[in-house]
């Protein structure tokens, strides 16, 4: 039996990417393209600078783990807001929120192939902190 989209976007952003850059040929498309809107500005990636930009990371972080509360599918297309929390070389004693992020991905064969998503720097407070606990 085949996984669902929602399925298939969960267990992408389940997986520990900077530790198994194996997975990005099990999850992404080849052709896959991310429109990434940030802080800093406009990024397209495509597959190699998506598994680029994850290996140069393991050079910074002991973990690097996500934490999901929002997940919807609809009409295929799957919507995830999640919180990437991290341990650093320096400070492996202690996680950090580092980055807050909505994607919306549509999948094709399987695997994530059109991704639109928005970040923005890791916010501590405990106000934007509970928004992110599912209820």
């Amino acid at each position: 039996m085949s996984k669902t989209a929602k399925e298939v976007v969960k267990s992408f952003y389940q997986t520990d990417l900077i530790h198994n850059i194996e997975a990005f040929s099990e999850y992404l498309h080849p052709e896959v393209e991310l429109n990434w809107n940030s802080s800093f500005g406009y990024n397209k990636k495509g597959f190699d600078d998506i598994k680029t930009m994850f290996k140069e990371m393991s050079s910074s972080f002991e973990t690097f783990r996500c934490e999901i509360s929002h997940l919807l599918e609809e009409d295929g297309m799957v919507t995830v807001r999640y919180t990437y929390v991290a341990k650093t070389i320096e400070r492996p004693d202690q996680e950090e929120v580092i980055a807050h992020f909505i994607a919306i991905w549509e999948l094709k064969d399987g695997k994530l192939y059109r991704g639109y998503q928005i970040s923005q720097q890791g916010d501590t407070s405990q106000e934007n902190l509970k928004s992110f606990l599912a209820s």
